[in-house]
């Protein structure tokens, strides 16, 4: 039987996520283009990190990959975007193949470094494969369409990057209904018993970092899409600090999670522009704007770490009790002030 309440309730989100770009100029589409984007990326990295315990220092290294062979297959090719962000994805499921395989082996630290020789690699291949890549001066794109219909302004180009975040949102919640997503929680929580009851800890942890690759993939492609440009800087090092910051802000081991988390890394930027730009009227700051970002980064993960380690996904519902608690406090006094009346 159907719950109208969540019926309602699902109705009214359609309703809102399908009218933003009717109120929204173009500055604030493209924090939200590039935030859906970035949930997409963020809920694959989740699987690997949240559900499957295993750390990656390389996620925007497989952005990087999906982006490239997205572009190069559309460039050279003429590939319908559709078919090449879906051959990009699978180009970096087969590099998270490559590179984990090694790495599985590894736990805690030792795993980190793993994954970030992997992201060190590949940025030197994107930088240096000058006849595929463009080196460091990219590769450029053109504008997604589909019969004729471009996606080329930010008011339609919303509607791509949604919806490819509501799929990867649908599919990854799906996922933790299946076996495989039931086997990369248990190898989280104790993977030695895991070993025991017959679930091959090495074969599970290769199949989630193949998808979370295959979800950095199209984050990869999308982006390149949006941007209509790849180069190696829009996966750096500094991408994966920023993707593991969403994981661990938002909250690990939850979808709701990455979703808080990749809308908060994805804002927390403009926010701190906002601030450099008035300290900048007293004290020069264009030069530390950089630096302010990244240590702001570093500085959340340790206290969400320290403090709250469920992150955004525990506290926002958090302040919603509270806040209807409050609510509820306070009608029951009105009722009770009217009755001594």
């Amino acid at each position: 039987m159907v719950n109208k309440k969540s019926l309602v309730k699902w109705a009214v989100i359609a309703a809102i996520l399908a009218t933003v770009p009717l109120y929204s100029g173009n500055y604030i589409l493209s924090l939200v283009n590039l935030a859906a984007i970035a949930v997409t990326g963020a809920v694959g990295l989740n699987i690997l990190t949240g559900y499957t315990g295993q750390i990656s220092l390389g996620h925007a290294a497989f952005m990087g990959v999906g982006a490239y062979v997205a572009g190069y297959l559309m460039t050279n090719y003429h590939l319908p975007f559709l078919l090449a962000v879906l051959i990009g994805g699978i180009a970096s499921a087969i590099a998270g193949i490559i590179f984990g395989s090694p790495s599985l082996r590894l736990k805690g630290l030792y795993l980190a470094m793993a994954t970030l020789a992997s992201q060190i690699l590949l940025e030197y291949v994107f930088k240096n494969w000058r006849s595929v890549t463009g080196g460091v001066s990219g590769m450029y794109i053109e504008s997604p369409s589909i019969l004729g219909f471009s996606f080329g302004t930010d008011q339609r180009f919303y509607y791509l990057a949604m919806g490819f975040a509501l799929i990867a949102i649908w599919t990854a919640s799906n996922l933790f209904k299946t076996k495989t997503g039931r086997a990369f929680i248990a190898i989280r929580d104790r993977d030695i018993a895991a070993e025991i009851i017959g679930i091959s800890s090495f074969k599970y942890k290769l199949i989630s970092f193949a998808i979370s690759s295959f979800y950095a993939g199209v984050a990869g492609s999308l982006l390149a899409l949006y941007l209509t440009l790849v180069v190696p800087e829009s996966f750096v090092l500094s991408v994966s600090i920023q993707y593991v910051a969403m994981v661990i802000i938002g909250g690990p081991g939850t979808i709701a999670g990455a979703i808080y988390g990749a809308i908060f890394v994805t804002l927390l930027p403009q926010g701190i522009e906002y601030i450099t730009n008035i300290l900048a009227q007293f004290y020069p700051m264009e030069a530390l704007f950089a630096a302010l970002r990244d240590m702001t980064f570093g500085l959340l993960i340790i206290l969400f770490l320290l403090f709250e380690p469920k992150g955004l996904s525990d506290i926002i519902p958090r302040i919603g009790r509270w806040f209807k608690g409050l609510f509820l406090k306070k009608g029951g006094e009105s009722r009770n002030l009217s009755h001594i009346q």
